[in-house]
């Protein structure tokens, strides 16, 4: 098999993942070294997808390491450092995103098709100041009901949804089956739709 299609997470790199993390807790460096190259192009590529942008995915993975390597002691399973770690990636990737564009917009949020013009650009309608003020507080309030969403909810919503990841790229970084990732998109939309009621057919 290729070496690039083999999955990223099984038993034995679980197991040589809790020898490291057990290792780096009595003070190696050179073993959270080693947990770091074994998820660093993953770490970029996950963080990449998610920013679009290389040295911003970089800046992603350098404070999500440095925040793995202070939290390892509360690491329950080190078995499952990888699919840990590339969940950090990910909630300081969508934390980027939001805090640099101020929030997603919502045609990119719900997937809204007829948003798009022959040049791929959005195709805005009414830029007015009270659309604007709208688009901008039912912006805010989305964000916030994602945050109230639990955490595999919430990264499987906004992966799957927004970001157009396939399912089973989903189920490796949560470290879950397809079916359990489309019960977290389902509940997920479930949960918004009723944390947010008529703010989103206004």
């Amino acid at each position: 098999m290729d070496q690039q299609n083999q999955p990223l997470f099984t038993d034995a790199t679980g197991e040589r993942d809790a020898a490291w993390v057990l290792a780096a807790r009595d003070g190696s460096t050179e073993a959270f070294g080693k947990l770091a190259k074994a998820y660093e192009r993953a770490a970029i590529a996950t963080a990449y997808r998610l920013l679009g942008n290389s040295d911003d995915a970089l800046e992603v993975v350098q404070e999500a390491l440095l925040r793995a390597y202070r939290s390892l002691d509360r690491l329950q399973e080190p078995s499952r450092f990888g699919p840990w770690l590339l969940r950090i990636v990910s909630n300081l990737s969508l934390n980027a995103r939001r805090s640099r564009r101020g929030g997603v917009a919502l045609d990119e949020q719900w997937g809204a098709e007829g948003m798009k013009g022959a040049d791929g650009e959005p195709v805005v309608a009414d830029t007015g100041p009270e659309r604007l003020a709208e688009g901008h507080e039912l912006g805010q309030a989305l964000d916030a009901a994602l945050q109230q969403l639990p955490e595999k909810q919430r990264l499987a919503l906004i992966l799957f949804t927004i970001e157009g990841w396939a399912q089973k790229d989903i189920a490796a970084l949560l470290d879950c089956s397809l079916e359990n990732v489309k019960w977290y998109v389902f509940q997920g939309r479930k949960r918004l739709r009723e944390l947010l009621g008529d703010a989103l057919t206004s």
